[in-house]
């Protein structure tokens, strides 16, 4: 069974909706990298229970980010908010400089847009 590794980011996005069960087994799958017979040896099921219960899971996280796309947006804010620290910053520099009016009205607008952009993804319009 290959590993999709991008199942990590999704069970810590969507683990609240999964079975302790499933939580757990996918846990010392992907992030404790252990085997089927490794997991199935410590959670007292076969092999075969302990792919089940992998598979239901995925199918589960696969769904919900079908769906919602959280992961996708999360890994946005990351970009978004670096944009607005370094606009924030160039706009104290331009001022310490004194002038550099366009710029300044540049880096804010740049900071709007993505402060917007953010107020998308949570549904808060200012």
């Amino acid at each position: 069974m290959a590993k999709d590794l991008s199942i990590s980011s999704l069970i810590d996005t969507y683990s609240a909706v999964l079975t302790d069960n499933q939580r757990n087994v996918l846990r010392m799958y992907y992030d404790d990298d252990l085997s089927l017979g490794e997991i199935a040896e410590l959670e007292g099921i076969s092999r075969q229970g302990v792919r089940d219960t992998i598979k239901r899971g995925e199918a589960v996280l696969l769904e919900l980010e079908s769906q919602l796309h959280f992961k996708d947006k999360f890994s946005n804010f990351g970009s978004l908010t670096e944009s607005i620290r370094r606009n924030a910053k160039d706009i104290l520099a331009y001022i310490d400089s004194g002038g550099y009016t366009a710029q300044i009205k540049r880096a804010a607008q740049a900071i709007v847009e993505a402060s917007d952009e953010l107020d998308r993804f949570t549904g808060e319009e200012q």
